[in-house]
């Protein structure tokens, strides 16, 4: 395990004990307490002594993001008891469910703007950043990323980008602004090695849209059959506390549409090891460039599909087709 991150999880376990010390102090003996005080005793002694993050039974690191999730556990996945994994499959099933309800809502229609997006975890949860927010002042904004990291872990910071990105946005800050606030937030309560790349975008009624990339895939603009890639103008979200984000505009035509997608579609491999890649994604909306959002959403799907054969996506994915209407 990396020492900086275990310097930090050691911190967390200090924290926990001086709580669980106050509230011993507070309440009085009590069973509970000291159950957990020998759990974070436990824990700091394997610290000190080089085992920290290792499997009690098999010797084998422990998963990451388990141990950032709670720094105490102390085996990994393929040795908890019978009953540890039916309180794990029920709370990956807990987790599941509420990460669905933060996603917006299917198939919007907003002033004269039309959305679809396609959301696939590869597991029960995902670590992709899908979200449709409408203002007041009748903008549209819209964001897709990808969380660093896999599993519960990297749904727990998708659902903390859902509730920052959606605070800042209420607050009718310009873009940039939003972004920086969110990048400082997401750094300061989280750990080193964690980011996020995204797309964040304004669409104002007029076709108009404003985009701040914070190394995230570049965006399709999809115009008439051409295709025109919108490249990132900035590091992910997280890396530095002080960090600034520059946007850029762009005027969409009626009848022109924009595309975002996770790696979860670029990425993807068939059976010989080959990439779907950008340019197969780029020659399959130019021909298909006059369809609905949800229609050509249909057709990347179909097509990644088919490519892929009969191997299984090993990485979450998400598509989203914003189009101006005629």
């Amino acid at each position: 395990m990396a020492v900086n991150i275990q310097t930090i999880l050691r911190g967390q376990i200090l924290d926990r004990r001086q709580k669980l010390e106050a509230a011993a102090q507070a309440i009085g003996e009590n069973p509970e307490i000291a159950r957990l005080l020998q759990e974070v005793d436990a824990a700091l002694k394997r610290i000190d002594e080089g085992t920290y993050g290792l499997c009690k039974v098999c010797k084998e690191s422990i998963e990451a993001e388990r141990l950032i999730a709670d720094p105490l556990v102390q085996f990994c996945l393929d040795h908890l008891t019978p009953n540890q994994q039916r309180a794990l499959e029920d709370d990956l099933e807990l987790a599941s469910q509420i990460q669905k309800g933060l996603l917006p809502k299917q198939n919007l229609h907003f002033g004269t703007w039309e959305v679809s997006y396609h959301y696939e975890p590869a597991g029960l949860v995902s670590g992709d950043y899908c979200d449709l927010v409408t203002s007041d002042r009748g903008d549209l904004f819209f964001i897709l990323g990808d969380v660093s990291g896999k599993g519960v872990a990297a749904s727990i910071l998708m659902a903390h980008l859902h509730a920052m990105f959606r605070t800042l946005i209420s607050l009718g800050l310009p873009l940039g602004q939003v972004m920086e606030r969110a990048s400082r937030i997401f750094c300061e309560s989280t750990l080193p090695t964690h980011y996020a790349t995204l797309v964040c975008g304004q669409a104002h009624s007029s076709g108009e849209i404003e985009m701040s990339n914070a190394g995230h895939l570049p965006p399709l603009w999809i115009e008439e059959g051409e295709v025109k890639r919108l490249e990132p103008n900035g590091l992910p979200v997280g890396v530095f506390c002080d960090e600034q984000f520059s946007t850029s505009k762009a005027n969409l035509s009626p009848g022109s549409t924009l595309l975002l997608y996770s790696d979860g579609l670029s990425e993807t491999r068939n059976l010989a090891g080959v990439e779907y890649g950008h340019e197969r994604l780029s020659r399959l909306v130019s021909e298909r460039y006059e369809l609905s959002p949800e229609g050509i959403i249909d057709a990347c799907l179909k097509d990644l599909r088919a490519f892929r054969g009969s191997g299984r996506e090993k990485d979450d994915l998400t598509i989203m087709a914003i189009r101006r209407s005629n």
